[in-house]
């Protein structure tokens, strides 16, 4: 028993595991960063509209998490707890992805309608696949350290689905959709969706073929709901990681989304080189310059990811989240201080910024497992698929505050997307007012790096060290020995 808790992981699995995530995020990274200027450029929404619909709507997301996860932690199958929801939840979630990105022609009224039942539609989708997914991290092993090489490889796969995402959402739409000038267009962004979902679908599958379940509740364990959710706000530190997670994610939807706006309006380097090398000829067009950007940063945080194990090991978990959590803030409020035309420094300060991010995401998810086991060594139960549906319940509610914001900031700041007057669609303004363009620069530093700060100052003075998940590890191997015995 003590030998298949803890034996290491195999390479294979490890990949199987990490597709899993890689396959979320063609979703998540595509909504983080697309999704806000899809819905004021192409679908044709006010930026007004967005502040109540993906305020309510991921506030209704986040409450389904913890129900995901008591769902999850009661249920049994041939196939375990956890990975039966990736059998059956990929089609539909793949579905429901290319109707999302799919724009109907209805007047106002009916499009916001539309968009408000396939949002909801597709992010309750990813709960019933996001939920149980993340809870397989939790009991795939029970040695602390390799979750750790667990949550990088998770994590690699992460931002590869970035890097994917990144490359695809800005170049395939205007190519897809047989728009001339190479602009992204409905068609071509439906047809993109169609091939991210079809991706994403064989992905989740090859997880749930190559995870495998190892760590199980205690034996008679009883499931009382009342009792799960008390074990879990006396968790202090799962409180903690929590509320950090909840401002990185304020963090993430704001700074994410503002990229695609900082580009389309701020930036103006049509004809500068960058670091003196990279010039398309004829210069830069805005989609170019943003698709580089992105791709370079998801390379760095690839980058950032695979050295995590040898950070953490150096500087222990806890400061390797929170330290380089500050240094993604300290860097993206320097954006406040460069010019439009300083391209080079843009690009500097992001790739520093992409590779602390690495290690923070990695850590963010092995800390939460640790916390699952900090419940099970305190109270003697184990609710794993609660404790990582109601860590992503802080996730997405940073995410419904930061994607909220950010349609308020716009609207604040008299953002024009596109319109329609009389029937006639009239695509967003070429230029934005000085206003609008302050706004967009503020959107893309001092907002979103003032959450990141909020996030350090909550972590500083997290309890569970190296030392003491040694210790709590050890015990409970204890403890499941002493189960087996007759």
């Amino acid at each position: 028993m003590e030998s298949e808790l803890q034996k290491k992981i195999s390479i294979g699995e490890k990949v199987g595991f990490a597709c899993g995530d890689l396959a979320s995020n063609l979703f998540f990274q595509t909504f983080m960063t697309f999704m806000p200027i899809f819905y004021t450029d192409i679908f044709g929404l006010k930026a007004s509209t967005l502040i109540w619909m993906f305020l309510v709507s991921k506030i209704f997301d986040a409450v389904n998490d913890p129900i995901m996860g008591m769902v999850a932690d009661r249920t049994e199958t041939r196939w375990g707890k956890y990975r039966p929801y990736l059998l059956f939840g990929a089609i539909p979630f793949g579905i429901m992805g290319i109707l999302t990105f799919t724009t109907p022609h209805f007047s106002y009224g009916y499009k916001v309608l539309y968009a408000f039942i396939t949002y909801n539609a597709v992010m309750m989708l990813y709960t019933l696949v996001n939920v149980p997914y993340c809870s397989l991290m939790g009991v795939m092993t029970s040695n602390t350290a390799d979750r750790t090489v667990l949550s990088s490889y998770r994590f690699v796969g992460v931002f590869i689905g970035q890097l994917i995402v990144m490359t695809a959402v800005t170049l395939l739409p205007g190519i897809l959709g047989g728009d001339v000038d190479g602009k992204a267009t409905a068609k071509g962004f439906q047809i993109t969706m169609t091939i991210l979902s079809v991706i994403a679908i064989v992905l989740l599958y090859i997880t749930f073929f190559t995870a495998k379940e190892r760590v199980h509740p205690p034996k008679g364990q009883r499931n009382p709901m009342r009792q799960d959710l008390v074990d879990l706000i006396r968790n202090v530190p799962w409180l903690m990681i929590g509320f950090a997670t909840f401002f990185q994610l304020i963090f993430v939807a704001i700074q994410s989304s503002a990229r695609t706006y900082y580009f389309k309006y701020y930036v103006n380097a049509g004809d500068v080189s960058l670091f003196y090398i990279f010039k398309p000829e004829g210069g830069w067009s805005s989609d170019g310059l943003l698709r580089t950007y992105l791709i370079s940063g998801a390379i760095l945080t690839i980058i950032g990811v695979i050295a995590t194990k040898y950070i953490s090991r150096i500087f222990g978990k806890a400061f390797t989240y929170w330290g380089f959590l500050a240094i993604g803030g300290i860097t993206t409020a320097l954006y406040y201080y460069l010019k439009p035309e300083n391209l080079n420094l843009i690009f500097i300060v992001n790739f520093i910024r992409c590779f602390a991010l690495g290690p923070v995401s990695a850590m963010q998810w092995a800390m939460f497992t640790d916390c699952a086991d900090y419940n099970e060594w305190k109270t003697g139960r184990r609710s794993t698929a609660l404790m990582m549906a109601a860590s992503l319940f802080f996730l997405k509610f940073g995410l419904a505050l930061g994607a909220a914001a950010i349609g308020w900031i716009l609207d604040v700041y008299g953002y024009i997307g596109k319109t329609v007057v009389d029937g006639v669609e009239i695509p967003a303004p070429a230029t934005q007012s000085a206003e609008a363009v302050h706004g967009i620069l503020m959107l893309n530093s001092i907002y979103p790096a003032i959450f990141v700060l909020l996030g350090v100052a909550v972590m500083i003075a997290y309890p569970l060290s190296t030392k003491k998940m040694l210790e709590i590890e050890t015990d409970l191997l204890a403890r499941r020995k002493q189960e087996e015995k007759p």
